[in-house]
């Protein structure tokens, strides 16, 4: 299993561990990641993702999954997050075109 977040693309950077002396040696930035499990509204059901600490406050700021999805970039989602993007779009369009025949 990869170290990336599922949401945001976060990824391990690497870098220099520096000395008092001044040696630089290779040292790898991991970054903090948590398996949560987050609730799709629009789906009604609950999905597991492995994500940053930052992601979780992001989903959290935004409003929960499905406003962090519709806002964010396809290239930064993991494949399994970019299928729920795509579920959650195609719920919000069959619901509005509901809605609209209802009208």
């Amino acid at each position: 299993m990869s170290r990336r977040c599922d949401l945001t693309g976060k990824a391990v950077l690497t870098g220099n561990l520096v000395s008092h002396s001044n040696r630089k040696t290779k040292r790898r930035f991991l970054p903090n990641l948590c398996n949560v499990t987050l609730e799709s509204e629009t789906l009604k059901r609950s999905v597991r993702f492995r994500v940053s600490a930052n992601a979780l406050k992001s989903v959290d700021h935004r409003g929960g999954l499905d406003a962090f999805l519709k806002k964010a970039r396809d290239e930064d989602l993991s494949p399994r997050a970019l299928e729920l993007k795509r579920q959650i779009a195609k719920a919000h369009s069959a619901a509005a075109a509901e809605a609209a025949s209802a009208a």
